[in-house]
């Protein structure tokens, strides 16, 4: 049964990949598109873009492009959305799309007006005239023929707004919702329903399906980051460089909580002051001395005390 399962599995995604790779299928899956949505210019470009996150917490962003039906990596692009706009998915969603944008505006103005499939040299002078373009600096030139969103009317209506918010009144937006695969357009009270057997469907579910799986990756990855803490942390007076020379200087917090004051204060840049707070950081119910009997956090406020550091900053005042 599991050979039979495996052996399903690599039929499918040879099947993917054989269709995806088509010409003719993805032409006619992009002619579907344009003829369902109304759309007056061939889809040459499509950005879609998807929110990550767990509970409200390390909320992200994707952006994922497929010019001429085949993905392009080179212009993904992830989003750590933070304060305000990460109060819930229209609110991220509006946030995403328009720094997005932003950079679009911004480039445009600098390098000239780009059309979608013209890729002009780096160095060369752009349209109209523009002042030649350093390497890199369009990376958010090309305007999509088309912009997917993940979700359904709640989040196409603020992917919209943004857009109207920037002045950008020319690009398409369409939202994918999951329940029914049904696509939604900006002001409008019925969705459109694209046959299940559609090419164009296909597409913007591999689409869809591609931005969640790059906005799973990067909100992993952003999880793991704020997930990882050290005893070092809070240490008053020992920020991230000190830390690093700590342990780069014994290997291991657990070889810092073995060393003795004068130990510590062989590392680079712990003096006398530093050493005593992190050994009292470390020794809770000892002393700087390794008395038992003192406790650490006594300690720690009668060196903060002496050399006037603010625990709840960490900045030294005096």
């Amino acid at each position: 049964m599991e050979t039979v399962q495996e052996n399903a599995r690599m039929a499918l995604r040879l099947h993917k990949t054989r269709r995806s790779g088509d010409l003719t299928t993805r032409s006619a899956a992009l002619r579907e598109l344009q003829e369902a949505l109304e759309l007056d210019e061939p889809l040459l470009r499509i950005e879609c873009y998807d929110i990550s996150h767990v509970s409200g917490t390390n909320v992200v962003g994707s952006m994922v492009v497929v010019e001429d039906g085949l993905p392009k990596k080179s212009d993904y692009r992830k989003f750590a959305v933070t304060g305000e706009a990460a109060r819930d998915d229209t609110a991220a969603m509006h946030n995403v799309l328009t720094r997005r944008f932003r950079h679009y505006l911004e480039d445009q103005e600098r390098n000239g007006s780009f059309t979608t499939g013209e890729i002009p040299d780096a160095g060369t002078d752009g349209p109209e005239g523009a002042a030649p373009a350093e390497a890199g600096a369009r990376r958010f030139a090309y305007p999509p023929s088309l912009v997917v969103v993940d979700g359904g009317p709640a989040q196409v209506a603020s992917a919209a707004q943004a857009l109207a918010d920037l002045g950008i009144t020319d690009l398409p937006v369409v939202g994918l919702a999951k329940r029914l695969e049904e696509l939604w357009l900006p002001g409008e009270e019925f969705p459109v329903v694209l046959p299940r057997a559609s090419q164009g469907l296909y597409m913007l579910q591999r689409l869809r399906d591609e931005s969640h799986r790059f906005a799973i990756t990067f909100h992993r990855q952003k999880r793991a980051k704020s997930m990882v803490s050290s005893a070092l942390d809070g240490i008053p007076g020992l920020g991230p460089t000190k830390q690093k020379a700590l342990l780069k200087h014994f290997g291991s917090v657990k070889r810092i909580r073995a060393a003795g004051l004068d130990e510590l204060r062989q590392a680079p840049g712990i003096g006398a002051a530093l050493a005593a707070a992190v050994h009292a950081s470390l020794h809770p119910g000892q002393g700087a001395d390794g008395a038992p009997g003192q406790a650490g956090e006594e300690a720690v406020d009668q060196v903060a005390d002496q050399y006037g550091i603010n625990l709840t900053t960490g900045e030294i005042l005096d």
